[in-house]
């Protein structure tokens, strides 16, 4: 079976958990922006968390199945509809061929995702279905989806869970405030006192500059002790001679707007990174809009790894609420 898409909408990609194993080599994990989101659709419709879903942001696709199709929508608040009928998230739903699914305007957060049963079965390349853009490699021809489209799914793989729908008690918020928390390093020694507690105690927010590579954010801005260069280095304040980027690192060029770098960002470059955003707040991050008001919280690397333990747990224990198994 296939989707047909009858619009686009503003930028539609298929995605899963993301590539690993290439960053060394500059090509980024992509995958979900929101991994538990995209995750949990696919525990409704009786997939493997690691199934191809299609991400939307903002405006969603206009889509009609040629097929059966068995679908959940999870992510951002958004209005949901077939054949112009309004339907709930988070919860299974059932078209019939020649059904047709449309968004209207979302409601919070940037992105939510289509899970349909059998997965989004485009081809593998390293291992992933996902769809990196800028390198025009995953997805649908490596590139966002466009109208006429055929999206190919895959087959179902055995029952549907018990459960048809999410408990609230496990849906994710999408909040205008956020605590985001960080292990600072490798370059916050580069920042002055007034500049560290600037970033520790300063409102943030996102701005309309954000995408899959990263988000950009406005503030009070950061100080940065003065230094001669070195050799190699630019003449921006933030520049080091070149490093290696982990995913979730902050940058500040220029000591005004911090960077987070997200799942598409690239791998290394010449901007001092002066802390790191936590593995398990990274799906925090994503469900930013602009506008949302953010303060980092500084935490060890003890304390980020039981965050992601507990992390871990959470998602085991909604799946488990389906009656299903990740």
């Amino acid at each position: 079976m296939a989707f047909e898409i009858k619009n686009p909408g503003l930028a539609t990609t298929v995605q899963d958990q993301g590539r690993t194993g290439y960053y060394n080599v500059g090509i980024p994990q992509s995958g979900s922006m929101d991994q538990y989101s995209a995750e949990l659709g696919n525990g409704l419709v009786g997939n493997r968390p690691g199934d191809a879903v299609l991400e939307c942001t903002y405006l969603g696709p206009v889509l009609v199945t040629d097929a059966e199709a068995v679908i959940a929508i999870t992510g951002a608040p958004v209005e949901v509809k077939v054949n112009g009928e309004a339907k709930p998230q988070w919860t299974r739903l059932h078209l019939a061929a020649g059904d047709e699914l449309s968004f209207g305007v979302i409601q919070g957060g940037t992105r939510y995702y289509i899970a349909v049963q059998g997965g989004i079965d485009v081809p593998e390349v390293l291992g992933s279905r996902s769809t990196y853009t800028l390198g025009g490699i995953g997805g649908l021809n490596g590139r966002k989806l466009e109208a006429g489209d055929l999206v190919p799914v895959g087959s179902a793989r055995g029952d549907l869970p018990s459960v048809e729908t999410l408990p609230e008690s496990f849906r994710p918020s999408f909040a205008k405030e956020q605590s985001v928390r960080i292990v600072l390093g490798l370059y916050d020694h580069r920042l002055t006192d007034a500049g560290k507690d600037n970033l520790l105690n300063g409102e943030w927010k996102v701005t309309p500059v954000a995408d899959r590579m990263g988000l950009r954010y406005s503030g009070p801005g950061v100080e940065w002790k003065e230094r001669e260069q070195p050799f190699g280095a630019g003449s921006d304040p933030s520049n080091i001679v070149d490093a290696g980027y982990a995913v979730g690192s902050i940058q500040i060029p220029g000591g005004t707007q911090p960077i987070i770098l997200h799942r598409d960002a690239v791998s290394g470059g010449g901007y001092a990174m002066v802390a790191t955003v936590i593995s398990a707040d990274m799906d925090l991050v994503a469900r930013a809009a602009p506008g949302t008001v953010t303060t980092f919280v500084a935490v060890s690397q003890d304390e980020a790894i039981v965050a992601r333990k507990d992390r871990a747990e959470q998602k085991s224990k909604a799946w488990e609420s389906l009656g299903a198994k990740p």
